[in-house]
């Protein structure tokens, strides 16, 4: 035992345990509302997991460099856990594949140096932590003990690998729990990604036979443009249509046949699970899960004779390969324009308008069009151009900005308000295209969540959190004087159904409505052009699935607190 007690044996053994920590950080900082099983089974899946690797290496030297990953995770962890409230997730492993290194340091702006200094620090900590574990013997596991833990492994192993054993006779291993712990947790977590990516790249295929079985009702149904657009980061509260006090909305302000919809919400603050809520039947509860085996409503238009096309300023980590494009190519025409992710060199969201007339031009004349916008995602100064740079200073003055600087906060809220004020300039044009075509068309449009902006006293920013400022999106539907003429029963119920309680989850089920496209199975109580509309629960992702409308606002964040106790993530 003395000799474990030597400095360098001292200083791995506490290294070790400093990793092996990790799932307990939540509790100490104050996050671990989010965290499933007791501190004791994390600790004992920990501790299985050490011994496990420990028997089958007999030595530390020999799967020291397996802990790489956890080494270089621990300060992503700990970043997640402060600003975020949950750990790395597969979730954020997708995220992080999708993000090129320039939307990482541009994200990160001046902190790029501070990252930097912590990935040498971490790497300076992992060699010299390998050099210990590489000279000492100390810790070899030479006697009989290694043997028989060796013959309970394998047991458990076989059991496991034994669909037909009984209950009685599996061994009591919760994978799912060690997946959760620390360092070897993160391996499990690695494979869970990979099958996810296994399992979208072939999501097309194994959808392939789906079939709405849906027609347009009648046979009077002549042209028709329907037009989706997917807004990104966008805020309720800074839209003057909505009453904020600068005027963001000018254009859209003068729309006569412009409803607002004021009571909408996204169960999720990320794009990658939100906008698959928004165009399938993907219930909320599921929006976490990579994958959904139905359909879009894409397939549905195509299916009801509409030409359709997914237009995107938004970036796909492989067409094939993300939760979003995944649906995308379900389209007849597919454009992926934005070639320069979310940094300076992006397109502005005007790029998509040519596509559009295109699309809108086509013979087919029944046509759906997707538009998937940048919006107001940060850095918020390079989504509009200089003479959309309404009000100074603003972010168009810095090269790098840092977020969490205090001293830039009118800088930060000037260009959001002024990408705002870029998006209504685009939605305007959206609308006049449609008008210019002479068909009777309607639009759709709904952010895919909203957007926390730093201000001292709430010290979050952008999203993927849980406030109110995320989930309470903006949405508005647009119909033309044709459009109007044909179905002014379904104008009749948007217009008293503005003010009802909705959540994306009601977007599927309106936008088929609204081109008056049936159906087996048609939920027509979530359509909000339709009288048979009923109120639904509206579940966000709170430290767990808590009920929006039963919910407290904490904070000047206004984090979504349930009153009760939060439904699990499932």
């Amino acid at each position: 035992m003395s000799r474990l007690l030597r400095p360098a044996n001292l200083y791995l053994l506490l290294s070790y345990a400093l990793l092996s920590s990790m799932p307990f950080a939540a509790r100490l900082l104050g996050t671990g509302g989010a965290q499933d099983g007791s501190a004791w089974q994390l600790f004992g899946a920990g501790i299985f997991s050490w011994i496990a690797a420990w028997a089958l290496c007999k030595r530390p030297a020999w799967f020291h460099w397996a802990l790489l990953p956890a080494f270089l995770a621990l300060p992503v962890e700990l970043y997640l856990l402060v600003y975020y409230g949950q750990g790395i997730s597969t979730h954020h492993l997708g995220v992080i594949a999708e993000t090129s290194p320039s939307e990482a340091l541009e994200f990160l702006g001046g902190k790029a140096w501070l990252l930097g200094a912590v990935l040498l620090g971490v790497l300076l900590w992992f060699g010299s932590t390998w050099a210990v574990a590489w000279r000492s013997r100390d810790f070899d596991w030479a006697d009989r003990s290694r043997w028989a833990v060796l013959a309970a492994l394998g047991a458990c192993a076989v059991a496991l690998a034994w669909p037909s054993l009984p209950g009685w006779a599996r061994p009591p291993v919760d994978l799912a729990l060690v997946s959760r712990s620390w360092p070897f947790g993160l391996s499990a977590r690695g494979v869970d990604f990979y099958k996810e990516r296994v399992y979208l790249a072939e999501l097309n295929r194994r959808s392939a036979a789906f079939r709405f079985h849906a027609t347009q009702s009648g046979d009077e149904h002549g042209p028709q443009v329907v037009v989706l657009v997917l807004g990104e980061s966008s805020r309720f509260d800074r839209w003057s249509l909505n009453g904020y006090t600068r005027e963001t909305n000018p254009l859209l302000g003068k729309e006569d046949n412009l409803v607002m919809l004021k009571d909408v919400i996204t169960p999720v603050s990320a794009t990658r699970l939100s906008v698959p809520v928004i165009i399938s039947r993907k219930p909320a509860m599921q929006s976490l899960k990579d994958g959904f085996s139905e359909k879009s409503f894409l397939s549905a238009f195509k299916e009801a004779g509409f030409k359709t096309f997914w237009i995107s300023n938004q970036v796909s980590f492989g067409k094939f390969d993300t939760p979003v494009s995944v649906f995308a190519q379900e389209a007849d025409e597919v454009l992926f324009l934005n070639l320069g992710g979310v940094s300076g060199a992006s397109n502005l969201d005007a790029v998509l308008l040519d596509p559009l007339r295109r699309a809108v031009a086509d013979p087919a004349q029944k046509v759906l069009v997707v538009l998937h916008t940048l919006g107001s995602h940060w850095n918020y100064g390079h989504r509009y151009p200089k003479e959309f740079d309404r009000w100074l200073p603003s972010l168009q003055q810095m090269e790098k900005p840092n977020y969490t600087d205090p001293r830039i906060e009118p800088q930060i809220n000037n260009s959001y308000d002024s990408a705002i004020l870029y998006t209504d300039w685009f939605l305007a044009n959206v609308i006049g295209v449609l008008k210019d075509s002479g068909l009777p068309a309607s639009m759709l449009y709904v952010a895919d969540h909203g957007q926390t902006l730093y201000d001292k006293s709430c010290t979050l920013g952008f999203h993927g959190h849980n406030t109110q400022y995320e989930f309470h999106v903006p949405a508005f539907v647009w119909y033309s004087g044709s459009y109007g003429e044909r179905f002014p029963d379904k104008v009749a119920q948007l217009r008293r159904h503005r003010g009802a309680r909705l959540s994306t989850e009601n977007m599927f089920h309106t936008l088929l409505d609204m081109a008056d496209i049936r159906y087996p199975g048609e939920q027509l109580d979530r359509s909000f052009v339709n009288p048979a509309l009923k109120r639904h629960k509206r579940y966000v992702d709170s430290y767990g699935w808590t009920d929006y409308d039963d919910a407290t606002m904490r904070g000047d964040c206004r984090e979504v607190i349930a009153n009760g106790k939060p439904l699990k993530r499932r």
